[in-house]
């Protein structure tokens, strides 16, 4: 089978670590290695690695975080796709009931947020009070010859 129609399929790697900063490499190194099955380069795989690890730390930062982050990349024929999972319970503001908070600047430290933006090609979030916050990274793949 070549590497054309071995790509169609896509590639899925999940990881559930504690959430503890000591576990953050490992989600970097997943991550890593997920992308370094793509058609990317060293830069890229690098910038790859650091907003997973700007990810997980704003989770860790995060009062209300869950025991674990879940971390899933996906390696797809034209994207590598990184989800990163915080199960933790977000409360609404002022507790009136309204809508959730979002995954602001400041969770993120505010440059943190700024990095992930700037080192991926898409970048959203879904934030639920009960089931916890949801990030979603996309780095486009550079088309092959």
């Amino acid at each position: 089978m070549n590497q054309a129609a071995e790509r169609v399929v896509p590639e899925l790697v999940e990881l559930r670590v504690p959430c503890r900063p000591e576990w953050v490499a490992l989600a970097r190194l997943a991550a890593a290695t997920v992308a370094n099955r793509l058609n990317i380069t060293l830069e890229e795989i690098e910038d790859v690695k650091l907003a997973v690890a700007e990810a997980c730390t704003a989770v860790i930062q995060h009062s209300g975080h869950g025991a674990f982050i879940e971390l899933t990349c996906e390696a797809l024929s034209d994207a590598l796709r990184v989800r990163v999972h915080d199960s933790g319970r977000h409360g609404t503001p002022a507790g009136d009931g309204g809508p959730a908070m979002s995954f602001d600047e400041a969770r993120v430290a505010g440059l943190g947020i700024f990095l992930i933006r700037t080192l991926m090609d898409e970048v959203s979030y879904d934030v639920h009070p009960q089931l916890g916050t949801d990030l979603l990274m996309i780095k486009r793949l550079a088309p092959t010859p």
